[in-house]
């Protein structure tokens, strides 16, 4: 069963290039991925990353918007704590009066929401299985990463001073009332959402876990992305407790889910490898708790090889990219669509080269849509 693939992008800057550079490479990405046939192409929401330059969703699909013409532009989430649900309708809104009908607003907790609700210590992580071909590996605890100081430090800078985040059911509330318009209060007062009242968005939720994200997005009767790319353990956990949560809407009949992956394809196993081999340290960036780093050449990983506490630290990221031929990584794909009962795929390549990323989207959509 072959179903729609898309394409989320970090807009990744690489070791000795610049945000302009990773800016410039996604808008030529995107252009690329609409001629191979992608479905939708998203941009992801990272803050204060030395290695991501997609801080700002709905500025960048601005202009990718302005250099594509048909394919389906989103957010890979929009961090919801940041931002009150008038102002993402703004923003988006605006986005849908100048190329109508193109966009999905992809909402996701910011960390600093999840740290408010880490009270009692998660249990140990199972062991690492195979699920009718698909390993779910342990899963990796972000916790001491929450709660950190700097983490606490984004939250300052990302958050005005005494802000509280709302639930995130309470935002969807919001911006479907403010979409369909008037948005009215107890004693009868409107306030209209100018541009967004009336706005042709598809609302996405997407989650890595079976709580809060999923039971919303299912009892809105909304579709759903979930993450096996960066929570991988969890992702069964995650579109089983949607589908569970799910209520039919004006929006969806049935449960509707999409699934993420990391992948790098090439013509031969060797040369995939290869370029894979600096995502290991790239990772590790990001679960030492600084942040991704500008992804580094093969030369850099090679001179910096993993520990064997490192490897510990990425295992599952590792054991879980999908890395090889377009035959071969389709076939993992597709496992993955099986065992999750996925309607759509989300895939996402990190390579130091720009011509093998784009390769590596070329070579998977010939495969995956013929």
């Amino acid at each position: 069963m072959t179903v729609p693939l898309s394409i989320l992008d970090l807009s990744p800057l690489v070791s000795g290039g610049t945000a302009r550079d990773a800016l410039r490479r996604t808008l030529d990405l995107a252009r690329r991925a609409e001629q191979f046939g992608y479905h939708r192409y998203w941009v992801a929401e990272h803050h204060l990353t030395p290695g991501v330059a997609s801080s700002q969703p709905a500025v960048l699909l601005g202009q990718i918007a302005a250099v594509t013409e048909r394919i389906r532009l989103g957010s890979g989430a929009l961090q919801t704590g940041f931002l009150t649900p008038l102002a993402a309708l703004e923003q988006f809104g605006l986005l849908d009066a100048l190329h109508p009908g193109r966009f999905d607003l992809g909402l996701g907790r910011s960390a600093q929401r999840r740290t408010s609700a880490l009270a009692e210590p998660p249990p140990p992580p199972a062991e690492a299985r195979v699920v009718d071909g698909l390993l779910i590996p342990k899963h990796f605890d972000f916790t001491p990463i929450l709660r950190s100081a700097r983490s606490a430090l984004y939250g300052k800078l990302l958050k005005q001073p005494g802000a509280e985040p709302l639930d995130l059911d309470d935002v969807v509330g919001d911006l479907q009332t403010l979409i369909a318009g008037p948005y009215t209060d107890d004693e009868g007062n409107e306030a209209h959402a100018v541009p967004g009242e009336g706005a042709d968005l598809q609302l996405w939720i997407l989650g890595s876990s079976g709580g809060e994200s999923a039971q919303v997005a299912g009892a809105r009767g909304l579709p759903f992305a979930a993450n096996y790319h960066v929570a991988p353990a969890k992702v069964l956990e995650a579109v089983d407790a949607y589908r569970a949560a799910f209520k039919p809407s004006e929006v969806l009949a049935e449960p509707h889910v999409m699934v993420s992956a990391d992948v790098v394809v090439a013509e031969d196993d060797e040369t995939a490898r290869r370029l894979a081999t600096p995502y290991g340290l790239w990772v590790r960036s990001i679960r030492a708790g600084g942040g991704a780093i500008p992804f580094p050449s093969e030369q850099e990983a090679a001179a910096q090889p993993l520990s064997e506490q490192d490897r510990e630290l990425v295992a599952d990221r590792l054991d879980t990219q999908f890395v090889g031929t377009p035959a071969a990584v389709a076939e993992k794909l597709e496992t993955l669509r099986r065992v999750t009962g996925a309607d759509e795929l989300l895939v996402t390549t990190m390579t130091y080269d720009h011509a093998d990323r784009v390769r590596s989207f070329r070579l998977l959509a010939e495969q995956w849509l013929g």
